[in-house]
C-alpha cells in the first residue's frame, strides 16, 4: 500500500497531524486519554500486490446524526444521473470492476459470489436506481465511491483494540456479518482480510463490513479508507477522492486529517483522542 501525501482540505477542518498532538499518559481534568493504532501490511501482501494502493483518513468528532444537505443533494442528482442516462456505470468486465475481480480470484474468492465492494454498489444502483440512506457519512463515502469507481470504507475508531492489518487470515479469526451480531464466522485460510487483531474487519478484501467495526448514527470518531489498482486507478485519482471526501465531511466534523505513510514499508500509528 502506499499511502499519499496530505493535501489540504476545507478551512473549517484541521488537516495538520498535529490536531493529534500526544496526550500525558493520565487524563487531566477529566480529558479522554489519546488513543493510538497501528496501521500495517504484511510482508506477504506488500510483496504479492505492489499494484494495491490506499490512502485514508481520520474524522473526529462527526455529526453523523444531522442531516447534510450537500451529501444528499450531490447523491440524488448522481442517482438521477443514472437512472436517466446521463452517467453510465462501467460493468464487470470494465477495468474499474475487472481489475478487482482478478485480484479476489489470485486468492481464491469467486468475485461474482463475494463481490468487491465497488462492484455491489455500483450494481445496486443500476438495477434500483436509488440506494438505500444509511448515515450521511455511509452515503457520502458510497457517494465518492461511485463517482470515481474505487471501494471506499468507513470505519468507528471506537470499536478498534490494536490498529489495522491487511493480512492473510489465520486459523483464530472471528468474522461478525454486517447486520448479523450473534453470528460468527472464520475466514477461510489465505483468504486477505483487513484485521484489528482477531477481529475481522472486512472479508475477502473489501466484500462485506463488520458488524463490530461499522458506521453508525453514534459514531463520532471514524478512519476512511479509499482503495485503487495501478494503473487503472492512479495515485492522484486516489488524493482527489479524497479531497472530495474530505470537503464533504468537514462541515460535519471537528477534525479532519489526510494522513501520508506508506504503511507497506513500515507500520506507522494513528494518534488521537477520542470524542465524547
Amino acid at each position: 500500500m502506499n499511502h499519499a501525501d496530505s493535501p489540504s482540505v476545507a478551512p473549517s477542518a484541521h488537516t495538520s497531524a498535529e490536531a493529534f498532538a500526544d496526550a500525558s499518559a493520565e487524563a487531566v481534568a477529566g480529558a479522554p486519554v489519546a488513543r493510538r493504532l497501528t496501521v500495517a501490511v504484511s510482508a506477504e501482501i506488500a510483496e504479492r500486490y505492489p499494484q494495491c494502493r490506499t490512502i485514508f483518513l481520520v474524522a473526529r468528532g462527526i455529526k453523523n446524526h444531522e442531516a447534510w444537505p450537500r451529501t444528499e443533494d450531490e447523491l440524488s442528482a448522481f442517482e438521477a444521473d443514472v437512472r436517466e442516462g446521463r452517467v453510465t456505470l462501467p460493468g464487470e468486465d470494465e477495468p474499474a470492476i475487472a481489475t478487482w475481480h482478478e485480484l479476489l480470484r489470485s486468492f481464491g474468492t469467486n468475485p461474482r459470489r463475494a463481490r468487491p465492494s465497488i462492484d455491489a454498489l455500483s450494481r445496486r444502483l443500476r438495477k434500483s436506481g436509488r440506494l438505500p440512506r444509511v448515515s450521511p457519512l455511509v452515503d457520502t463515502c458510497n457517494l465518492i465511491s461511485l463517482r470515481w469507481m474505487l471501494p471506499i470504507g468507513g470505519f468507528d475508531l471506537a470499536a478498534f483494540t490494536t490498529g489495522i492489518e491487511l493480512r492473510h487470515a489465520r486459523p483464530d479469526d472471528v468474522y461478525v456479518p454486517l447486520g448479523e451480531p450473534d453470528e460468527r464466522e472464520v475466514p477461510r485460510e489465505g483468504e486477505v482480510v483487513y484485521a484489528d487483531g482477531t477481529q475481522i474487519m472486512t472479508r475477502h478484501w473489501n466484500h462485506r463490513d463488520s458488524h463490530i467495526t461499522k458506521v453508525t448514527a453514534g459514531t463520532r470518531d471514524a478512519v476512511v479508507l479509499l482503495e485503487g489498482i495501478a494503473p487503472v486507478v492512479p495515485q492522484e485519482t486516489l488524493v482527489r477522492a479524497r479531497q472530495e471526501l474530505a470537503d464533504l465531511l468537514a462541515p460535519h466534523a471537528e477534525e479532519v486529517t489526510l494522513y501520508a505513510g506508506d504503511a507497506a514499508e513500515a507500520p506507522f500509528e494513528l494518534s488521537w483522542e477520542p470524542s465524547r
